[in-house]
């Protein structure tokens, strides 16, 4: 089976590709989607979604996750970043593969035991867990890395997580 993830973001959206066959899990690749501060809303939201539909159309996924959003105070950020991910999740469901998310604090039980784990502790275990020789950069990409170990890990559980 092969995974990939995105974690949504309108300045870098992360995302990683993982192949399991359930007990060993290997990266296909993790990186990200960039769009810059001149780009106009529109021309950014349509580069993630372009983006978006061109690693889908590269890698195949056979199933999708995101990490579901997260914002504490910021609601110009959230707005951005929801239009962000509305326009990641358009091109999924073009793809027409079930979708899968995940809180953070569900990310960082799953791969690291404690939902309050640091950003490197979870990427400590990303590098432990596939093997890697370095830290995976940018974070964005070993926060949608995490996500996709988190989806595989869920195992038959995983119906509890589909996008609804």
């Amino acid at each position: 089976m092969r995974v990939m993830v995105i974690d949504p973001g309108l300045a870098i959206m992360g995302y990683g590709i993982i192949d399991t066959d359930g007990r060993k899990s290997t990266l296909v690749k993790g990186g990200v989607v960039l769009t810059t501060p001149d780009m106009r809303m529109p021309e950014r939201l349509h580069a993630i979604f372009t983006g978006t539909r061109d690693l889908l159309a590269l890698y195949k996924p056979d199933e999708i996750a995101f990490e579901e959003l997260f914002f504490a105070r910021n609601v110009t950020t959230a707005l951005n970043v929801g239009a962000a991910r509305g326009s990641a999740l358009c091109a999924c469901s073009e793809y027409g593969r079930p979708i899968y998310e995940y809180t953070p604090m569900q990310i960082k039980q799953a791969v690291v035991g404690y939902g309050r784990a640091d950003k490197h502790q979870v990427q400590q275990m990303v590098k432990m867990l596939l093997h890697l020789d370095d830290i995976l950069k940018p974070d964005d990409a070993a926060d949608a890395v995490a996500c996709a170990l988190t989806h595989i890990h869920s195992g038959q559980m995983r119906h509890q997580f589909l996008m609804k």
